[in-house]
């Protein structure tokens, strides 16, 4: 059977997923009267509820006879490191571009790692029947990106299909008929090129994804580059320089079908098929014969901007809530997510009871985090700092710049333009983007932007789009101004009281609501001041016997400001933390005690 191995990149929310909906509904993989969920290819629990996709994932559908091996990857810069790895695996690219927004920078992100590999693409401009939609003026800017990219003249002669993966159709041009998708899966075919492989020679397959099943243990996942493997066959592990990591056998050999894999007896040279039976053997290593000395060459990863300290939760609250609390098995579960997450890097700290965790960005480390609070584990989080480097010839600091392209009214744009400006940030661009709204673009330090996303959408009234992409290292641009108000923190542990919270309203405004449990040193809300606050929140009404009119009335304290997990990693100082358990958030000092704060703020400004 013929194959064609392609992968579908695009921005967040332009609709990848919906179309690889579309086309295994319409391809026959699923019966008429199954019940399919909606984003099927999005399994995991926190990509259904954030609506992106973090891991790459294969599917595979038959069509006239051809069987295409198709990957849907993750759209967000922060999880890129899962796009550049699975672009090895395929022959061809679908470009999907949302007909309003246009090429977005993750678009070009990806774009550009696809054209380096000479992969020719297949532009689809989807969500095409959006009355807002601009598809003419925005195939001319796909146009412009891939010639900024500096694609060849064969990657600039794409084929344009127009699409609506929500209705199931795509289209040669807007006025051609609406019927399905078989114009996309046609021009795979036709546009795609069929694998350039050597089924004679020695079996060789560069591994890019891993992940743990609990039948089968270890499953490596990758594209078979020659030869031919059959079940139990003897295969070698090889790392990236050519070293022996292995000796074992392909226990089960499994290849997609449909949202499934199927256990097959052999796997053939230009096939995706994951492999079962190693123990050691990792993302970018090579799988090859026992004979095999020569590794496989790995796409490089770019590297990690940022990092948090992951340490043991210490306060006093600690162990009330999860059961995974012990720096040894925090440190079990940082070393299993490195073993399939490439763009991550684990380092131990200067204590024995913290790591140091280093990231694309905040959301990539957010959902790893909030992933390990689904699983039990109670963590302590420091704010996120930038990840500097020296440059060799001069020995100067460089620190790392993003390219900002948000999306606000034109009347939010003055104080964006102004706020981004105090981060130190160089506007680039500016248009009109349609229906009311401008587009701006930006190059501004990572350092900047961190914290900032919050006080963005409280400046645009919650309308405003924003969105990152690593740029490059330039040198340091000088000190940036931080958070600018100090915080209230509690004096004392207890339970907090209604009368303590409402007298204390006129300070700032609050975190928490009445009747939680709070200890001396948690930061219980933001002050009005630039100063930090040391509050008594347990404090009740004193009782006295005499009763005036209207004394005791119920007290009505304002809601308080809950904030997410990324928020809160924003939100904090450098001397504060984030307190991580399965059902809380919680911020707190790093010293509980107040002489010991007041000690180290002393010798840090000495």
């Amino acid at each position: 059977m013929e194959i064609r191995n392609v992968a579908i990149i695009a921005h967040v929310d332009h609709g990848k997923t919906t179309l690889v909906d579309g086309l295994l509904k319409q391809s026959g993989t699923f019966r008429e009267n199954q019940q399919v969920a909606e984003r099927a290819m999005d399994s995991n629990d926190l990509e259904r509820e954030r609506g992106i996709t973090i891991l790459a994932k294969c599917t595979s559908v038959e069509w006239n006879g051809i069987r295409m091996n198709i990957v849907d990857t993750p759209g967000h810069a922060d999880f890129g490191g899962e796009v550049e790895r699975i672009l090895s695996m395929v022959d061809g690219v679908v470009v999907l571009v949302d007909a309003a927004e246009g090429p977005m920078p993750q678009t070009k992100f990806v774009t550009q790692k696809a054209l380096k590999l000479g992969l020719k693409p297949i532009v689809v401009i989807n969500k095409a029947d959006r009355p807002d939609g601009r598809p003419d003026e925005v195939l001319d800017e796909c146009f412009d990106l891939l010639i900024a990219l500096d694609a060849n003249e064969e990657q600039l002669d794409f084929p344009v299909l127009y699409a609506s993966a929500k209705e199931g159709w795509a289209a040669a041009d807007m006025d051609a008929e609406r019927k399905d998708l078989d114009p996309l899966f046609d021009l795979i075919a036709k546009h795609v090129p069929a694998p350039t492989v050597d089924e004679e020679a020695p079996f060789r397959m560069l591994v890019t994804t891993i992940e743990s099943n609990p039948y089968l243990g270890r499953l490596l996942t990758g594209r078979v580059e020659s030869g031919v493997l059959k079940t139990n066959d003897p295969i070698k592990g090889l790392s990236p320089v050519g070293k022996k990591i292995e000796d074992a056998r392909a226990t089960k050999i499994m290849a997609f079908r449909g949202l499934e894999r199927e256990p097959i007896s052999e796997a053939r040279a230009g096939d995706i098929v994951s492999v079962a039976g190693l123990s050691k053997t990792t993302v970018a290593d090579t799988l090859g014969t026992p004979e095999e000395t020569v590794a496989l060459d790995a796409l490089p990863i770019d590297p990690p901007t940022i990092s948090m300290t992951f340490a043991i939760n210490s306060s006093p609250l600690a162990g009330r809530d999860g059961d995974k609390v012990q720096s040894r098995i925090i440190r079990d579960r940082l070393m299993k997510e490195i073993e399939g997450n490439v763009s991550i890097r684990v380092e131990n700290s200067e204590t024995d009871d913290s790591y140091i965790v280093s990231g694309r960005g905040e959301l990539q480390l957010g959902v790893l985090i909030e992933t390990m609070r689904r699983e039990g584990f109670e963590l302590s989080i420091s704010r996120p700092r930038v990840l500097f480097r020296k440059d060799e010839a001069t020995g100067d600091t460089l620190e790392p710049l993003e390219e900002v392209v948000v999306d606000v009214d034109e009347e939010y744009s003055g104080v964006v333009v102004e706020k981004i400006a105090i981060r130190k940030g160089t506007m680039t661009d500016m248009r009109p983007s349609g229906g009311g709204k401008t587009r701006i673009t930006f190059i501004c330090p990572t350092r900047g932007l961190i914290g900032y996303h919050g006080e963005f959408l409280t400046d645009t009234r919650g309308t405003g789009i924003m969105n990152r992409i690593f740029h490059s290292y330039v040198p340091h641009k000088g000190d940036i101004p931080g958070r600018r108000n100090g915080v209230l923190i509690a004096n004392s542990s207890g339970k907090s009281v209604p009368f303590a919270i409402w007298n204390l309203e006129a300070r700032g405004f609050f975190f928490i609501g009445a009747g939680i449990d709070v200890y001396a040193g948690m930061i219980l809300g933001e002050h009005n001041r630039p100063n930090d606050l040391e509050v008594n929140a347990l404090k009740a009404k004193a009782l006295t016997n005499v009763r005036a009119s209207g004394t005791d009335e119920a007290v009505r304290l304002t809601t308080p400001r809950k904030m997410s997990l990324e928020q809160a990693i924003a939100y904090i100082d450098d001397d504060e933390l984030v307190e991580v358990t399965p059902n809380f958030i919680r911020l707190r000092k790093r010293y509980l005690d107040p002489n010991e704060r007041k000690k180290m703020s002393k010798s840090l400004a000495s």
